[in-house]
């Protein structure tokens, strides 16, 4: 049974990371909503295999790069509205801070003024701030900069670590405790988090996309409880039901170790996340929140079980 369309949605919408573990669940929402969804991204087709049969079937495509403006410009052509989920944890070659977070924001904002796109969508991230210790912050705030410039009304959405099935934090720390008989604190783990579930993510970007009165809002999403590095290892834990050294790792020797980690192919950690770890990573009180939009935020203590076991 198709769904009737929700009204208060666009009618068109691409998305660019749309096949990625926040980008398939908007994905659905929107689909599901009645709303025509453009996947832009460098393998679009991806995420076909990972979506119900009756999202993937109404799906369009594009194959996009935001470095690339010529196929940003095909890509959100006819859309009624731009939203951008790209973003990177670690630079690889020609995949750098810069080129995603930055140009690439200000290429995808320039292409959907240019295309009469309504509204703008852009996923920054609570740290974002051009004076921050980590590449990564400061090129998150000039991507905010560079959709601003292009474009006042888009809203910029920053959540804190998200979390659910695939993420890239718990996912990580459990596939570690797995062999490993010792789980580093870096910085003595009292790095501050506040975890947000994808799910409320996801409904966070359909909620604001519906509400005209979001345009230029920044929102910063955090759960319900705010919790320390350590605490966080510790609940992973003991949802494992493992018992692993917690070994606290001062930053200077883990920069030491993350200089040596960035030469994989797939680094668990670099310098400028030893950085970003130098600061908490929780909502400021100074932006509209989940709770602004109606939403409530689900506990990590319940989704956890369902995915680490």
């Amino acid at each position: 049974m198709t769904q009737a369309p929700d009204a208060t949605l666009p009618k068109r919408v691409t998305i660019f990371g749309g096949s990625g573990f926040i980008g398939r669940r908007l994905v659905q929402r929107l689909v599901e909503a009645g709303t025509t969804v453009r996947i832009a991204d460098r393998q679009p087709e991806r995420v076909r295999d990972r979506l119900p049969p009756h999202v993937a079937d109404g799906l369009e495509t594009a194959v996009a790069d935001v470095r690339d403006q010529i196929t940003v410009d095909a890509a959100v052509s006819g859309a009624d509205a731009v939203i951008n989920l790209v973003g990177i944890l670690y630079e690889k070659g020609e995949q750098t801070f810069q080129g995603v977070h930055e140009e690439g924001a200000g290429r995808v904002a320039d292409a959907a003024v240019r295309a009469g796109a309504g509204r703008l969508l852009h996923m920054s991230a609570i740290g974002a701030d051009p004076d921050s210790a980590a590449a990564y912050g400061r090129s998150k705030a000039a991507g905010e900069a560079a959709v601003k410039r292009a474009l006042p009304t888009a809203s910029i959405v920053r959540p804190s670590i998200v979390f659910g099935r695939e993420d890239d934090f718990f996912n990580k720390f459990a596939s570690m405790a797995s062999i490993s008989p010792a789980l580093p604190l870096i910085g003595g783990g009292r790095t501050r988090f506040q975890p947000v579930f994808v799910d409320d993510v996801a409904e966070a970007y359909v909620r604001i996309l519906s509400d005209p009165l979001t345009a230029g809002e920044t929102y910063e999403l955090g759960g319900p409880q705010v919790y320390t590095f350590r605490e966080l290892l510790e609940l992973l834990l003991a949802q494992m039901r493992v018992r692993r050294l917690l070994l606290p790792l001062p930053f200077a020797i883990a920069e030491v170790e993350a200089f040596f980690f960035e030469k994989l192919p797939k680094p668990p950690l670099t310098r400028d996340q030893v950085a970003l770890l130098r600061s908490d990573n929780v909502v400021s009180g100074r932006h509209p929140t989940l709770q602004t939009l109606g939403i409530t935020p689900t506990p990590l203590e319940t989704v956890l079980p369902t995915y680490i076991r």
